[in-house]
């Protein structure tokens, strides 16, 4: 949907098969995606989904905290309570530090960053086919 962003509606079909993923699992990855504002949907015969914001207003990290419902690596790391060890175990705090270094670098990339990258690996595997 990043991709067709200046495009228009994209369906479904068409995002699973580039992306190689069945349409049924996509279809439940939409829902969480259009309930939190960043898909929207047009329907009629040119209808498909779209990106809600554009895409270098997106990050990957917004995105997969939105999915995975958090970032945490462990259920102690933000809920001490799951671990009757928590406030004594050593591990909780490297766990957290890496939850926290995992946040800030997917905050980092956008989508737009993304396509770039998607459009500069295309381009050298293009370059090395030539070769």
């Amino acid at each position: 949907m990043a991709e067709n962003f200046q495009d228009g509606p994209i369906q479904l079909g068409a995002i699973a098969k580039r992306q190689g993923i069945p349409v049924k699992y996509l279809e439940q990855l939409i829902i969480p995606l259009k309930k939190a504002g960043y898909v929207t949907s047009v329907r009629g015969y040119k209808g498909g989904y779209l990106l809600a914001k554009p895409p270098e207003k997106v990050t990957v990290g917004e995105i997969v905290v939105l999915l995975e419902r958090g970032l945490d690596l462990t259920a102690c790391t933000d809920l001490p309570a799951h671990c009757e060890r928590a406030e004594l175990c050593v591990m909780r705090r490297v766990w957290q530090q890496a939850t926290e270094a995992m946040s800030l670098k997917l905050h980092e990339f956008t989508f737009a960053d993304l396509i770039e990258m998607m459009q500069a690996s295309e381009k050298n595997s293009t370059q090395d086919t030539v070769r």
